[in-house]
């Protein structure tokens, strides 16, 4: 289910530059870490979704590794470049702010995708907050309701921030639960889950449950589990990646119960979307895409589509 609502802070009006309709010949992608499946399925998406429109259109996906000033060098570029369209998953809301403004100076329209940034022409996300409730409610049920708990975090972008915000909600509907630690960012890695979740398990002798940010992480935080043979727990996490599903759909790997899903393939297609109907002078009826998040577990996974949609 897509929801749709206004957003806050995002710009409303396009310069008179952009009001003539244009073509699109050139977009450029500025993402989290092509070493993330989520990223490489959102590339792709954008890419299916842009040469629909233009089978000759030109594609820059380059992966900024969290590293703003990276990610500020990558958006100047594709404004030297001459870019169309740029797609962008903000390292920071507020402090990448000023590249946008310099993209949207050099009429360039910017969509934020996955999480928002302050002053982009739309945004195309997943509904973080519902995504990191219902994956810390399943949790929670199969701890019974009570028992220490860890939330792994993650970098403090807004995807990020909405999953923890929405499992500490529920969270906060159990007094039986004990949040051990939820402040330790294992920078949304499979190798950060793995050094994070070894440091939390070798300072707190019980552990009940585990929720991380995403799967990459949760994966790594189980590997860390069964090195240290604590696998009494179980794990939840954010995303529905082609890793979560093959442990979800192996009968021998029981820890990990859970995945909030996420589709960055229909993301990214969405995205370019709403980047065309304003590069077509178009006004948006909503600035603000928010895409409902659907639990897989154990029970469902085998009805599971995974990223691969159209």
């Amino acid at each position: 289910m897509l929801k749709k609502i206004c957003a806050i802070g995002v710009s409303l009006a396009l310069s008179t530059g952009l009001a003539a309709a244009r073509d699109l010949n050139a977009i450029g992608l500025s993402l989290g870490s092509l070493g993330n499946p989520f990223f490489v399925a959102l590339a792709k998406g954008a890419e299916a979704e842009a040469k629909s429109i233009n089978p000759k259109v030109k594609i820059t996906a380059l992966g900024y590794d969290y590293d703003l000033g990276k990610q500020n060098t990558q958006i100047d570029n594709f404004i030297a470049a001459g870019v169309d369209l740029i797609l962008l998953n903000p390292g920071d809301p507020k402090a990448i702010t000023p590249a946008i403004k310099r993209a949207q100076a050099a009429g360039i329209i910017v969509v934020s995708v996955d999480t928002h940034a302050d002053g982009a022409n739309a945004t195309v996300e997943t509904n973080n907050v519902q995504a990191g409730t219902i994956a810390c409610d399943y949790l929670i049920d199969k701890m019974g309701g009570k028992g220490n708990m860890i939330i792994v975090n993650g970098p403090q972008v807004s995807a990020v921030i909405d999953r923890v915000q929405g499992c500490k909600e529920v969270i906060g509907k159990h007094p039986g639960i004990k949040l051990l630690s939820a402040d330790q960012d294992a920078k949304g890695s499979r190798d950060g889950g793995l050094a994070v979740m070894q440091s939390l398990l070798t300072r707190f002798p019980r552990v009940d449950g585990v929720f991380a940010i995403n799967d990459p992480t949760a994966i790594g935080a189980e590997l860390a589990a069964k090195q240290l043979g604590r696998t009494n727990f179980p794990i939840t996490a954010v995303d529905g990646a082609p890793d979560a599903e093959t442990a979800l759909k192996d009968p021998n790997d029981t820890q990990f119960i859970a995945s909030a899903s996420q589709d960055p393939f229909l993301m990214a297609r969405l995205a370019v979307r709403q980047g065309m109907k304003l590069l077509q002078g178009e006004k948006l009826d909503h600035e603000v895409l928010l895409m409902d998040s659907k639990l897989v577990t154990r029970d469902n996974v085998s009805a599971y589509q995974g990223w691969s949609s159209h």
